[in-house]
């Protein structure tokens, strides 16, 4: 599953590159929001991150808890001025000059003509780069498909701990560069999201995976190696951008 996850967000194959070093799946951050997520403004100045304004806590939070000698955390983007997709349950911010390429069939799956089964649909939201090399995706699923439980999810610890879930989300094979958990603090309480940068035949992935009412959202960006350290801060910005509504 995680394998069909991954390789589905990219469109053509990269071009060989030496990978990054990678880190371990150890960091747990808590962060504490006494206002509505969607509202909330973030001021954080950093080594790694000048003067940068977002909207989203995940990146704030990311941002806080990582220090500089981690580079797949290197820095987040001013997202706040990108174009906001809003989906079934879901929002995500697409970088500029970023293409919706979903397909027609894409936007009818899902639905049922005279009793007929529904397809399920392969991605809720597809946006890619005008050369088509950089992809940012959102893929939604029942949470029973990804785990098998009789009881409906209600957060990704449903799933299991931070490493529990990269057997999920992260295929095998892959070198894992930067792993978080992150708590966000909303006026309900506590959304946690993980947070997963990897590698994988000369791919270069940044992954957010929230749960909510029973669906696993999944939202991934992706770019050959090669072009990762130029374009990885604005693909990274736009997967941690997934807000869960």
């Amino acid at each position: 599953m995680a394998i069909l996850l991954s390789l589905s967000l990219s469109l053509h194959p990269p071009n060989p590159t030496q990978n990054p070093k990678p880190t371990s799946l150890a960091t747990t951050t808590t962060y504490n929001n006494t206002t509505s997520k969607r509202h909330l403004i973030l001021k954080t100045t950093s080594v790694c991150i000048i003067s940068l304004t977002t909207q989203n806590p995940l990146a704030q939070s990311l941002a806080d808890s990582s220090p500089p000698s981690k580079p797949a955390l290197s820095g987040i983007a001013n997202t706040k001025s990108w174009f906001q997709f809003f989906g079934n349950g879901f929002s995500i911010r697409v970088p500029p000059h970023f293409e919706d390429i979903m397909e027609p069939e894409d936007y009818s799956a899902g639905l049922s003509l005279y009793g007929d089964k529904a397809k399920p649909k392969t991605f809720a939201a597809r946006f890619a780069s005008p050369d088509g090399s950089e992809v940012v995706s959102v893929v939604v699923r029942p949470s029973n498909q990804l785990k098998i439980t009789f009881l409906e999810a209600k957060d990704i610890t449903d799933l299991g701990s931070l490493k529990q879930a990269s057997k999920i989300f992260v295929p095998v094979g892959s070198t894992i560069y930067s792993a978080r958990t992150i708590k966000i603090k909303e006026d309900e309480g506590f959304k946690t999201y993980y947070f997963y940068e990897f590698g994988r035949d000369y791919q270069h992935i940044a992954l957010v995976v929230a749960i909510n009412s029973g669906k696993a959202f999944i939202a991934g960006a992706t770019a050959p190696q090669s072009k990762w350290d130029d374009d990885g801060v604005k693909l990274r910005s736009a997967a941690i951008s997934l807000t869960v509504l």
